[in-house]
């Protein structure tokens, strides 16, 4: 899915192409769309849909809440599964309930408040690599949130609180690369399985076809892809999944001052693979997984 959501229109159309796609494929495939409405940027810029949904800052957070929740019941009512990173630990609060997975980025994974935060969601958490590309972060990260903790948040009725977990047991790595390249070779797979069980945690992970596996270049991702299925095929049951960041067109475009400037279905963050090239990809994994 979408590197980030900034149009639910664009985003509702995905989810119906995603359905179909998934249909053809459950056989030997469960599809997760990508839903991101919040994005740890690197240094400034647009935080994404909950924190800024109008695009024009002026952070209108209520309504953010309310368009997020609205588009997680029409992608689920579609029955398509829901993937979103937890960027903070009062936005779960709000649209947990709408989905199937979690992830916790490279940047944010070694934060004691992300790793208590995973400890009480209520569905599988991947945790991706440093951004320097050390595993030990985030295999820290998948023990300590297994744990019960307490920590300050809020309740049902958003009043402060304090929360008390019961600890998250389906944590899984998420292998993105890192400053030192890509990290989805044969031997960089081993070596994380190896870690997994040195670790005492089940070695199982899902590998990012883009961020720092794509050297940040979209076009690049098929290849990543193509690489982890065949590992797959040639028998490696370790990988349990991949992540690929698509729209409905390729690449992607800076935020205008002129709203009515944005072209349709193309990202505003990172760049992302086309429609056509993420049905190609998946059609030719399922044959090659039959």
């Amino acid at each position: 899915g979408p590197c980030s959501i900034h149009d639910p229109n664009a985003a509702i159309e995905y989810a119906k192409r995603l359905k179909e796609l998934a249909a053809k494929v459950d056989d030997r495939m469960f599809l997760i769309m990508r839903v991101y409405f919040e994005k740890p940027r690197t240094t400034v810029g647009w935080k994404g849909l909950i924190n800024d949904p109008h695009l024009d800052g002026t952070f209108d957070v209520s309504s953010g809440l309310k368009i997020a929740r609205q588009l997680l019941l029409q992608i689920g009512e579609l029955g398509v599964p829901a993937a979103t990173e937890m960027l903070e630990p009062i936005t779960p609060q709000y649209i947990a309930d709408a989905i199937s997975i979690a992830s916790i980025g490279a940047r944010t994974t070694e934060s004691p408040t992300h790793r208590q935060m995973a400890s009480g969601l209520s569905m599988p958490v991947g945790y991706k690599n440093g951004t320097d590309g050390s595993l030990d972060v985030a295999l820290n990260a998948m023990l300590a949130a297994q744990s019960p903790h307490s920590f300050l948040g809020i309740d049902a009725d958003g009043q402060t609180c304090v929360v008390n977990t019961k600890g998250n047991p389906w944590g899984h790595l998420i292998l993105r690369g890192g400053r030192s390249g890509p990290n989805y070779s044969r031997e960089h797979l081993e070596e994380a399985s190896k870690s997994l069980q040195a670790a005492g945690l089940s070695p199982r992970f899902m590998v990012d076809c883009s961020h720092a596996n794509s050297n940040k270049d979209y076009r690049n991702q098929g290849k990543v892809w193509n690489d982890v299925i065949d590992q797959r095929v040639a028998g490696n049951d370790t990988i349990i999944g991949l992540m690929l960041e698509s729209n409905l067109h390729s690449g992607n475009q800076s935020l205008p001052e002129d709203l009515s400037q944005l072209q349709y279905g193309v990202s505003i963050t990172d760049e992302c693979i086309d429609w056509e090239e993420t049905e190609t990809l998946i059609m030719t994994a399922h044959e090659k997984l039959s």
